[in-house]
């Protein structure tokens, strides 16, 4: 018998030593240094001021590799030309754990984005790690909308085009210092540990990706911070116009509603002069719901298309909430067997929404089913992750059908959700827009909003600011409130965002007849109700005056991938003060609205220089570069427009095809000689010259009256 001979009690004790060799610290540090391998990357523009970089060998499967929209090239052609890269080449490093880059940062450059960060805004200085979480309550990166794009004060956007749960380490991971130090200035350490990183020392992005042996970094050049963000826009597909109705009034009914209730709901709107144009259903609606069967429930909903034809008479569309995991009843559960992963959630199946196949036959029942039923689109719940709610996803060592494994699955499947229900529209030539709990990277052409089961609202104003940095949506909904005055505030900061939603899935009549939770589902009303109802209204009646401001900066954002909603710092990233305005944000070219917040006796609102700036509600003029202090008492939302603007007024309607809905105000702050344009560039132009006003070119709207303010 041969002395090298392997018997099984000989391997056992080989593995046994490599693995005890291997636990030591520096036998891993030294097997991993002795494995590294660090690359330089040069940028090689791709689209026009688009650059690529390639360290080592990316993954099969990444946001761009893996996209479903492609680029809107005649998009390019609307924005700057920029003739170099602003970014030197670049390095990284590939190694046992994954792949490092760094990318470099100039003094007084802030960084902004990462996706929805509901908890900070400048990023600087921060680590981020871009996990897919639907509970972020600490400020570590988790989010519904992790996205590895960030945007930098000096007209830099960079994505890290990875599915992996990226880390970045912005500006404060730094290079060991490699003289020694001949004296200090200060022998005593502060007592409060404060940190020595500052925004005026050159710095750098290092960026983890883990158990990739590469990655592709792409640059989008400004060459401002809002042309940057245009430019990735664009890269990812342009962005979208809604349908009208979609940017009118919703409200969703309680979860156990039956057809019968929610008819008689929306005829109390219609009756009490409420707007509303989508009427969201709720669980209930299904037959099984965690996990879902996609099925009408028979008691509750006996007739689906007699219910569907009755709000149609309403004038009112109706959105069904549903999440994807399929119920062993459902009907597409034999067709979704064998697509899908090896992990369940809810004792349902988990699609595998990267496969084509997958796609095709969760879409097409729900486009047989639904859509072709006049369903006007879907609310995507649970596409996301959790680990503070009893862990209910599954797990990140899933693996699928498709070959992705759960940790990227869980970074594309709120994206892919979102188009298997969204091709079903584009099929029939309609359009839709929804709710949806998770998106990510490449999201601008998906026609979905996102939305939390989370409730601050000052995290929710932060989250529709920082929205507009990464090609995301973000809706403030409302659901309950603590008081009037909170109702009240949260509702006028829900009117002036992308989605205006009231939710009452746990309530029975709407939370203007009774704030109480317990009293409300008992039926007992406020004594005052009716007063708070028409607070109410006429907060809702303001949202159907924007629409067509709304209209416009929509399809600004499908030609050039303007964000509609953005934080003020996009469009001023040299002011310094707007660096840390969490809670301030334009619509549009013109419009910047700064919600006030129950309980707290006033707020500062900061206001760009360059222009001065009005009241939009009294015409009010104000400095440019001014501080305002706004008192509680205000009962109006603090909106402004810029000096010279003129901003249409729709007359309100019982929803957005009713005639007042066409008939406008055409308000003019100051000169007017900031002129409007309606419906998208190729619409009318509303003009003030010589103390008159007029319409140039086509357009379905009637401008009534000429108001001059300020």
């Amino acid at each position: 018998m041969s002395s090298n001979r392997i018997t099984r009690r000989s391997l056992a004790k080989r593995l046994l030593m490599t693995s005890a060799a291997a636990s030591t610290p520096g036998v891993l540090f030294a097997q991993e240094k002795q494995q590294s391998l660090r690359q330089a990357a040069e940028w090689t523009e791709i689209h026009p001021g688009v650059w690529r970089a390639r360290i080592g060998t990316p993954e099969s499967y990444t946001p761009v590799s893996g996209r479903l929209v492609d680029p809107q090239v005649n998009g390019f052609d609307r924005l700057p030309r920029v003739a170099e890269s602003p970014l030197p080449s670049i390095s990284g490093t590939i190694s046992i754990r994954g792949t490092v880059v760094q990318l470099p940062l100039r003094p007084n450059e802030l960084v902004f984005g990462l996706g929805l960060q509901l908890l900070s805004f400048d990023q600087r200085g921060k680590k981020k790690t871009i996990r897919v979480n639907a509970d972020p309550r600490f400020d570590s990166g988790d989010s519904h909308a992790p996205v590895p794009f960030y945007v930098t004060t000096k007209g830099v956007g960079i994505l890290v085009d990875t599915a992996r749960y990226a880390s970045f380490f912005v500006g404060n991971a730094r290079p060991k210092p490699e003289e020694p130090a001949t004296n200090v200035s200060n022998v005593n350490p502060d007592p409060n540990y404060t940190h020595n990183i500052k925004t005026d020392d050159q710095g750098q992005v290092t960026v983890e990706i883990p158990n990739a042996a590469g990655v592709d970094v792409y640059l989008f050049a400004g060459p401002s911070m809002l042309d940057a963000v245009r430019r990735y826009n664009v890269f990812s597909g342009g962005g979208f116009v809604p349908p009208e109705w979609g940017l009118g009034f919703w409200y969703r009914a309680d979860s156990r509603s039956t057809s019968q209730r929610v008819v008689s709901l929306m005829k109390e709107f219609r009756d009490r002069k409420i707007p509303c144009d989508v009427f969201g259903l709720e669980p209930g609606w299904q037959s099984h719901s965690y996990s879902c069967t996609f099925a009408w429930e028979g008691q509750r909903f006996p007739d689906p298309a007699a219910f569907l034809s009755e709000m149609k008479a309403l004038n009112c569309r109706v959105n069904l909430w549903e999440h994807a995991f399929v119920h062993p009843a459902s009907p597409v559960f034999p067709a979704m067997k064998s697509l899908s992963g090896d992990y369940g959630v809810w004792g349902g199946l988990t699609p595998d929404f990267a496969d084509p196949a997958a796609r095709r036959i969760f879409g097409e029942y729900h486009g047989k089913t639904f859509v072709d039923a006049g369903v006007s689109g879907f609310k995507l719940d649970e596409c996301d992750n959790s680990d503070y709610t009893g862990g209910w996803s599954f797990p990140e060592l899933s693996r699928f059908p498709s070959g992705l494994d759960g940790e990227q699955m869980h970074s594309v499947f709120g994206l892919r959700y979102q188009y298997t229900i969204w091709d079903e529209y584009r099929k029939r030539n309609l359009k839709t827009y929804g709710l949806v709990r998770s998106s990510g990277a490449l999201a601008a052409p998906y026609p979905f909003v996102l939305y939390s089961d989370l409730y601050n609202h000052r995290d929710f104003i932060r989250g529709l600011a920082n929205s507009g940095f990464s090609g995301l949506l973000w809706c403030p909904e409302v659901r309950d409130a603590a008081s009037e005055e909170d109702l009240l505030r949260r509702l006028q900061s829900v009117v002036f965002s992308p989605l205006a939603l009231v939710n009452g899935w746990y309530i029975k009549s709407p939370p203007w007849r009774q704030l109480n939770r317990k009293l409300n589902n008992a039926g007992q009303d406020m004594a005052n109700w009716e007063a708070t109802e028409s607070r109410c209204r006429e907060i809702i009646g303001w949202r159907m005056s924007l629409i067509p401001y709304l209209r416009s900066a929509f399809h600004r954002y499908a030609a050039d991938g303007t964000p509609p909603f953005r934080a003020p710092i996009m469009d001023w990233p040299n002011d310094v003060r707007l660096a840390k305005v969490d809670d301030q944000y334009m619509i549009g070219d013109r419009m910047m609205v700064a919600p006030l917040f129950a309980g707290e006796a006033k707020r500062d609102v900061v206001f760009p220089g360059g222009s001065d700036w009005h009241d939009f509600w009294t015409g009010e003029l104000i400095k440019g570069g001014a501080t305002v202090t706004v008192d509680r008492a205000a009962e109006k939302i603090p909106v402004y427009v810029k000096a010279g603007s003129i901003v249409p007024w729709a007359d309100v309607g019982a929803h957005t095809a009713a005639p007042e809905s066409r008939r406008l105000s055409a308000r003019v702050y100051g000169s007017g000689v900031l002129s409007f344009k309606l419906e998208g560039d190729a619409g009318a132009e509303m003009r003030w010259s010589g103390g008159r006003g007029t319409v140039a070119g086509e357009t379905d709207y009637r401008v009534l009256h000429w108001q001059h303010l300020g």
